[in-house]
């Protein structure tokens, strides 16, 4: 029997890169994904539609996670559809790169909003239902960036170091239900996100990787199956 059968995933920012696959590989190990993004739908519908033509079963319901109103509607739209939560992966990210010296407002506000805060809100709707059903899992997608910082990134990286504390914290009030919580930090992953980098800055991280290879987003998901499964 596949890993996750018959569980309901939530994945957030899954319509491309890191969290499509994430959605793709949870419904191979047997659950019933919900796709969502707060911007292109036509991509979120083209995922739920992929996982439903060979994969999975799959549903699309759009979200913006820096709102908590939508955050409810996702939600509960999720318990019409399925009766329950086990599973939800805060993917749904953004950068607005530029030195802190030029970082306007909203470059800070909008990649705190969707990083941190958007985590934040999905946690929060989903953990009384988890906790009543005293089982669930929660895992935050961050970035080494959150712990090694990186230039012209200080909104990103400290979005992605806030979710570090805001795991950390949610696990240990979460334990006793039944619940883990648990953040994946991956270095450069072949993305959308990172495929338009100047070559120069991509053999700059090169030289940091012992192995000198970028990762990829079934890396990333690989981690997330295991961390969703009863395996941790």
């Amino acid at each position: 029997m596949a890993r996750l059968q018959d569980r309901v995933a939530i994945v957030t920012g899954a319509s491309r890169g890191i969290g499509k696959v994430i959605a793709r590989q949870l419904a191979i190990e047997g659950a019933r994904v919900i796709v969502s993004t707060g911007r292109s739908f036509e991509a979120g519908e083209a995922v739920a539609a992929e996982i439903n033509s060979n994969l999975g079963k799959a549903i699309f319901i759009p979200c913006d996670v820096t709102k908590s109103e939508e955050v409810s509607r996702l939600i509960s739209s999720s318990l019409e559809k399925f009766d329950r939560i086990d599973i939800l992966v805060n993917n749904a990210g953004i950068t607005r790169d530029t030195l802190i010296v030029r970082m306007k407002d909203e470059d800070w506000d909008d990649v705190l909003g969707t990083n941190l805060k958007g985590a934040f809100n999905c946690s929060r709707a989903v953990a009384r239902i988890m906790m009543k059903q005293r089982s669930g899992r929660i895992i935050n997608v961050s970035s080494v960036v959150g712990l090694m910082g990186n230039p012209g990134q200080a909104n990103y990286a400290a979005s992605k170091a806030g979710l570090f504390g805001l795991t950390k914290s949610m696990a240990k009030e979460m334990a006793h239900r039944g619940i883990t919580v648990n953040a994946i930090a991956p270095g450069y992953i072949e993305t959308e996100m990172t495929q338009d980098l100047p070559e120069k800055s991509k053999e700059v991280y090169l030289n940091y990787i012992p192995m000198h290879q970028f990762g990829r987003c079934e890396d990333v998901a690989a981690v997330a199956v295991f961390l969703a499964s009863d395996e941790a």
